[in-house]
């Protein structure tokens, strides 16, 4: 099970406390009572989001936080003190944004752009507000006319600032903004251009292009299938791993498999990656 995400765990056991949920290693995790509802039962497999409660254990929730590890979200600050802002993530323990990972100083009542990060000395869930640690400028692997998803975040005198695809910033010019938007919006657009800095150019009305698969994700594709459609390699794996069977940086890859699994050419399990509504027994 991973801290910080959605997992799909089987009960495993009941007690005076909520239920024991099981991964396929036989770690276990306790869903407290408040979430148990009259409809689970033994051996059920039920999605759930693990995290560090206020005393620091872990535990299990079916509530949905409004962010997922490694992603970005736009939430509001409902209290600051002396280590940090607290921002409002969706569950009973808001989420801090320590001052170290503040690009601003934070304020009650307003709202920002957030990493979700784990600390990886205390498995703690924190949140950064420094959007350029946690997006990419090179190896780009979008090209001019590509749908694209975009969370919006900022407006400038230049226009909208953007996050793309969870993985790059990019800008909407004023002069291309032809409808109601605000930050904190989800939507699609269309890449205009990709700058020499790394930064993209964005439009919300297709240009007319059509979409294209870049050569690292035709790399991994080439790989699946030549693997009966499943390739033993996930974000975890050894970066040697992935260098030797796929002559790519680990980087590069997860990259390249964020941008499949957008475009839902592949399924991404735990063990591996498989190509989308092919059958495997892995």
């Amino acid at each position: 099970m991973e801290i910080g995400k959605i997992n799909k765990l089987r009960i495993d056991r009941f007690s005076d406390h909520g239920c024991f949920l099981e991964d396929e290693r036989t770690n276990d995790v306790l869903l407290p009572k408040a979430y148990v509802t009259e409809e689970m039962n033994l051996n059920d497999e039920i999605d759930v989001f693990i995290y560090k409660d206020s005393e620091d254990r872990i535990v299990a929730t079916t509530l949905k936080p409004i962010i997922e590890l490694e992603t970005f979200a736009y939430l509001q600050v409902k209290e600051v003190n002396k280590i940090g802002a607290f921002v409002d993530w969706g569950l009973p323990k808001d989420l801090l944004v320590p001052y170290a990972e503040q690009t601003v100083k934070m304020k009650q009542g307003e709202w920002y752009l957030i990493f979700l990060l784990k600390d990886d000395q205390t498995e703690r869930l924190i949140g950064s507000n420094n959007e350029r640690e946690f997006t990419y400028t090179d190896e780009i692997d979008v090209k001019e006319g590509d749908e694209v998803d975009l969370l919006l975040y900022n407006m400038t005198e230049l226009g909208m600032n953007v996050i793309v695809n969870n993985l790059y910033r990019g800008l909407i010019f004023k002069s291309d903004i032809h409808q109601n938007i605000k930050a904190g919006d989800r939507i699609k657009g269309y890449i205009k251009k990709v700058r020499d800095d790394g930064k993209l150019d964005i439009v919300l009305e297709r240009q007319g292009y059509k979409n294209s698969i870049d050569k690292n994700s035709e790399i991994i594709l080439s790989a699946i299938k030549e693997h009966d459609g499943f390739l033993k390699l996930t974000d975890k794996s050894n970066p040697e791993e992935i260098k030797i069977i796929l002559g790519l940086s680990k980087k590069a890859f997860k990259k390249s498999i964020g941008s499949l699994y957008k475009q839902k050419l592949i399924e991404i399990k735990e063990n591996g990656i498989k190509l989308k509504n092919k059958k495997s027994s892995k």
